[in-house]
């Protein structure tokens, strides 16, 4: 029992969090995108930006992204 607490690293724990945070950033603008219509190829474009820039591209996707649907 003594290991298990002396072995604990808050480090690691914010490093998991971010990890969990990014990754369900990353699926919940992929379902946005996914579910609402956009001008010509915007989806598209989205659609890959979010997925070839894990963190940059859905953090991109809401501050710019989510005013370019049409519905």
């Amino acid at each position: 029992m003594n290991t298990i607490t002396n072995n604990f690293s808050i480090e690691l724990f914010i490093w998991q969090a971010f990890i969990l945070l990014a990754i369900g950033l990353w699926i919940y603008c992929l379902i946005d995108i996914l579910k609402n219509k956009f001008a010509q190829n915007n989806k598209l474009i989205w659609i890959l930006v979010v997925i070839f820039m894990p963190f940059i591209g859905p953090l991109l996707y809401i501050i710019i992204g989510k005013n370019k649907k049409l519905n």
